[in-house]
């Protein structure tokens, strides 16, 4: 190969390795154990591509990759073997510079804030986020797909909270239309989503979300921008750190443009302790990776996973890897010497090579190396002295990582975070809706009560008095001189009553007696009533 990317060459210059920047997209892995040169390897080749006008996405797990923006030093420890390096494999054009880089963080503190709705993630890495049992990651699923029918956005960790409260309530309506749905699976996901804000992913999720075309812009001199994600804090959360790579790799599928086979790859992604992705991932998450990892390579994206071992990663995503960068592996135990005789068989034979043997005695930077040919083939495996990087290898101060925070392209774009109206909010008004009629209702009901019993209570009385009142006739009825007087009337009314009769009877039979000057008893009864008539006028 005399065009590409040099990674390396062995002593004088000889078999020189480069990638082809046509076959840079057909993904690759850079291996090795812990202390190898793993970093500067990878150092090298993002210096290699950014200079080529390839942009690149790195995350920083040790936190010495953003050294690439800033050259290296004749000052620093490592010059002298930098330049010997240079010098034994006649790298004559090596110098110190500097890359064009962007500076991402989940948390906002070593570079741009890096965000994501919790709609675009979607409910399998959720549910592979939050480490949820096939049964919860179905509700997760049932809750995401009526946001979706009923038009609530799901934003960030709230608007989820809320959504999974609203379907837990309406669980035995959702039953019946999309399977089991239990306030115990849903209680289990809530606490996951607790245990989930505790790594402080509430960070992470919310708007504005990233827009991945920020990621593959040209620096101002025509050198791919390098985006580099300060994951060194992110490391303590394993789990959201691979979920979120993996993400941004879905993203990216979604949304760039088919170009197949481009003369240079349109964005180069590097997924350092790739181990993690896939450390008791489900087989549905396994099969998105590999389906992930096939398929972006026509989208122009070349996928580049570290790890220390090429056995961490699953056969059919180690079958996609057509560039391998191999630096030493021990073989103290069994299973490492077996892994040994596997890491060997991957590569395609040289005869002036004894792979097996050679993989354990490597030096630090030194690694064993096949590329795809411009055939596509593998070439032949070869020992190789890896390049001297011309950056800085070792972490930014405080100070150089908040002045290119400061000056780059992005500016404040992603600074502020936005929190539009969604699900929270709308579920919220609903329940504050019903919570204020059910009050209403029941200020009704109570006002109604209320009003009865008061009705009541005025019957109760009313009947009290009448009772009382017939008491009290009753007692004055039953008197002594109530009796005497009712008695005196009687006998007085029935003697009256009497003579009257006898009178009139004479009266009107004829008696012959002589009528008395006052006219009778007749008379003198007549007499008294019109005297008290003619009184009363």
């Amino acid at each position: 190969m005399t065009d590409g990317i040099l990674i390396g060459a062995g002593p004088g210059g000889a078999d020189a390795q480069r990638l082809d920047l046509r076959r840079a997209n057909r993904h690759g892995l850079i291996a090795g154990a812990t202390g190898t040169g793993k970093t500067v390897t990878l150092q090298g080749l993002i210096e290699g591509l950014s200079a080529a006008g390839v942009p690149c996405f790195v995350a920083d797990v040790k936190g010495d990759l953003a050294g690439l923006a800033m050259p290296g030093s004749p000052a620093a420890k490592s010059h002298a073997t930098f330049a010997a390096r240079a010098a034994e494999i006649g790298q004559a054009d090596w110098r110190y510079a500097a890359a064009p880089v962007q500076l991402w963080d989940l948390f906002g503190q070593a570079g741009h804030p890096v965000r994501a709705t919790v709609s675009e993630m979607g409910p399998l890495l959720l549910a592979r986020l939050l480490d949820l049992t096939e049964v919860q990651a179905g509700v997760l699923h049932i809750a995401f797909h009526v946001a979706d029918e009923e038009g609530l956005l799901l934003l960030d960790l709230d608007d989820l909270g809320a959504m999974l409260v609203d379907v837990a309530e309406r669980g035995p309506e959702l039953t019946t239309k999309y399977g089991n749905v239990t306030r115990a699976s849903v209680g289990a996901i809530q606490r996951a989503l607790l245990g989930l804000r505790g790594q402080g992913a509430e960070h992470f999720f919310g708007e504005p979300a990233l827009d991945v075309a920020d990621l593959l812009r040209p620096g101002e001199d025509g050198r791919g921008v390098v985006n580099i994600l300060a994951a060194d804090r992110l490391m303590a959360a394993p789990d959201l750190y691979a979920t979120f790579l993996l993400w941004l790799l879905s993203e990216l599928f979604e949304h760039l443009p088919e170009v197949g086979d481009p003369d240079r790859p349109t964005l180069c992604f590097f997924f350092d302790e790739a181990h993690l992705l896939f450390d008791d991932a489900p087989a549905a998450l396994t099969d998105k990776v590999e389906q992930v990892v096939r398929l972006i390579r026509s989208k122009g994206v070349g996928v580049y996973f570290i790890t220390q071992n090429p056995a961490d990663l699953p056969d059919a995503v180690a079958a996609q890897l057509g560039n391998r960068i191999q630096h030493r592996l021990n073989a103290f135990t069994p299973r490492e010497q077996a892994a040994v005789r596997a890491a060997a068989e991957t590569f395609r034979a040289n005869p002036g090579v004894d792979v097996a043997t050679a993989i354990t005695e490597l030096r630090i930077g030194e690694a064993l190396v096949s590329l795809l040919q411009p055939d596509g083939a593998p070439a032949p495996v070869a020992r190789t002295l890896v390049r001297a990087p011309g950056s800085r290898v070792g972490p930014l101060t405080p100070a150089e990582r908040a002045a290119l925070v400061a000056g780059d392209a992005i500016g404040a774009k992603y600074d502020v975070a936005v929190d539009r109206e969604s699900a929270a909010e709308i579920l919220g008004a609903k329940t504050e809706e019903a919570a204020a009629g059910e009050a209403a209702r029941r200020a009704a009901d109570a006002a109604d009560r209320a009003a009865a019993t008061r009705a009541k209570e005025e019957a109760a009385a009313a009947r009290r008095a009448a009772q009382e009142r017939a008491a009290e006739a009753r007692a004055e009825a039953d008197s002594p001189w109530s009796k005497m007087a009712t008695s005196a009337a009687r006998a007085a009314s029935s003697s009256l009553g009497r003579q009257v009769a006898n009178e009139i009877g004479r009266e009107v039979f004829g008696g012959r007696r002589r009528r008395s000057s006052s006219g009778g008893l007749v008379g003198t009864v007549l007499r008294g009533m019109l005297g008290g008539l003619m009184r009363g006028r």
